[in-house]
C-alpha cells in the first residue's frame, strides 16, 4: 500500500463541482492500493502516516507528527500510484488492486484513520476528482508498505 503524503496549509477535493473534503493544516495523502495488499498493510501504513514527523517543533525542526501538531488528514484514493512505470511510454496498472478490493481497503484505511484522528476528510473512490492544495514547505514524502508475499 502506498501513500504520497504532503504537508499542507490547506487542501480540498472536489467531485462534480461539489466539495467532498477540505482541511486546513495537516496532511494530504494520495493513497494507492496494490494487489496482495491486506488489512495488515493498511494498518501498518496508517501507523506510519500518523507517526511520521513532518511538522515543525518550536525550533523549526521536523519533529512533530500530525497528531502532535493538531493537524487534520485528507485521504484521496489514487490507483495510479500503483502503476508500473519501468518501461515504455505508457503506465501499466497491473500492480494495482482490482477496483472492488481497492475500494474495500481504501475505506478500511479511512476507518482506522478515524480511530486515531478527529478530523479525517476523504475523496471519492473511482471518481474524477480535482485536488487543490497549498503544499507547506514544500514537504512531500512517499510511504510504502509492500504487499504480502505471493
Amino acid at each position: 500500500m502506498i501513500a504520497l503524503i504532503q504537508r499542507v496549509a490547506e487542501a480540498a477535493v472536489i467531485v462534480n463541482g461539489n466539495l467532498e473534503g477540505q482541511i486546513s493544516k495537516g496532511i494530504l495523502a494520495l493513497v494507492g492500493v496494490e494487489r496482495r495488499d491486506t488489512e495488515t498493510q493498511a494498518r501498518r501504513l496508517m501507523q506510519r502516516l500518523l507517526a511520521y514527523r513532518i511538522f515543525p517543533d518550536e525550533s523549526g525542526r521536523m519533529n512533530l507528527n500530525v497528531l502532535q501538531s493538531g493537524g487534520n488528514l485528507l485521504l484521496v484514493p489514487q490507483f495510479t500510484l500503483a502503476a508500473d512505470t519501468n518501461s515504455g511510454n505508457r503506465p501499466s496498472f497491473t500492480p494495482a488492486a482490482a477496483p472492488d478490493e481497492g475500494a474495500r481497503l481504501f475505506h478500511y484505511f479511512v476507518e482506522i484513520a478515524r480511530e486515531g484522528l478527529d478530523e479525517v476528510q476523504t475523496g471519492v473512490f473511482g471518481a474524477d476528482m480535482q485536488v487543490h492544495l497549498v503544499n507547506d514547505g514544500p514537504v512531500t514524502f512517499w510511504l510504502q508498505v509492500p504487499p504480502a508475499a505471493a
